[in-house]
């Protein structure tokens, strides 16, 4: 386990997943990381790579031929390489491999870049690409936070507060988890969303046109609060097993497959292209 640590937040990071397993606000004493409850849910904040959400017949398309993946790709189950790590920041490494080549043919190598900044934690997305042609994925986080933050509240004290008044409008997902092509109204006062244990009984609520670049979880009881800011991420999925003391806020660059339009990875909605020898990095923050 990788420590990370200033004068206001103290963080854990798994190799495996290069996950974020604790985000400790060392001011009031609360652990915000839902602490992967393996009855419930048994992940804290999964990286995904190299695909996000999950493939018609978990199949991945590539010129025609066809490799199995599970949904959110394999990165969250692989065990990544430490570059480097000091007391604020940590480098962790997952590199094409003769196994990954057998699921996904593209010569990469995806990172999770962590840095504590003040009150912030910075997590860096990087795919750097070691192909002789350009290869094609997507990247996004799924972390998971607890809700309520303390000890004798109630998980319907709290509110997910936009940066902007939106007008959402969730994608409509089938049993399976593949959008339908329609989408509903979600009510939203003014910018804020109530949390309610029956809020995702249909599954997440995806965002595909939210003008606001930061979710913050609030509670109308205090004023602690823990802020998520995606300035590069088009989509945003919202999450949480229903009953479960937590709820995800998923930055995502990519989506799950639509019902009956299985494509080649490089037509699939919202894919990344990256040229040979270039590199992608996208960060997002997750803040007190």
């Amino acid at each position: 386990m990788t420590v990370l640590e200033n004068d206001q937040i103290k963080v854990s990071i798994s190799s495996k997943g290069a996950q974020l397993s604790s985000f400790y606000n060392k001011e009031t004493g609360v652990e915000h990381m839902w602490q992967a409850d393996a009855s419930v849910w048994p992940w804290h904040a999964p990286n995904l790579f190299p695909i996000v959400g999950g493939l018609i017949n978990n199949e991945l398309v590539v010129d025609g031929n066809k490799y199995p993946m599970g949904r959110h790709g394999f990165a969250r189950q692989s065990e990544f390489i430490v570059l480097e790590a000091d007391e604020v920041s940590a480098s962790f490494s997952l590199p094409y491999c003769e196994n990954t080549l057998k699921v996904y043919p593209f010569k990469f190598d995806y990172q999770v870049l962590y840095t504590l900044i003040d009150n912030s934690l910075r997590i860096t997305y990087k795919v750097i690409n070691l192909d002789k042609k350009t290869i094609y994925f997507s990247v996004g986080g799924h972390p998971a936070f607890n809700v309520p933050f303390n000890k004798g509240e109630r998980y319907e004290d709290y509110y997910l507060e936009f940066e902007t008044d939106e007008h959402l409008k969730a994608e409509q997902l089938s049993a399976d988890g593949f959008f339908t092509g329609e989408n509903h109204p979600v009510p939203t006062p003014g910018n804020r969303l109530y949390l309610t244990r029956h809020l995702f009984d249909g599954d997440a609520l995806v965002l595909k046109k939210l003008t606001s670049r930061m979710v913050t979880i609030k509670s109308d009881r205090h004023d602690q609060s823990l802020a998520v800011e995606f300035p590069h991420f088009n989509y945003v999925g919202l999450w949480a097993k229903p009953g479960a003391d937590f709820v995800c806020i998923e930055p995502w660059l990519g989506c799950a497959d639509t019902e009956g339009q299985q494509k080649d990875i490089s037509k699939k909605e919202a894919i990344l292209s990256l040229h040979a020898g270039h590199v992608f990095e996208a960060p997002y923050f997750i803040s007190l």
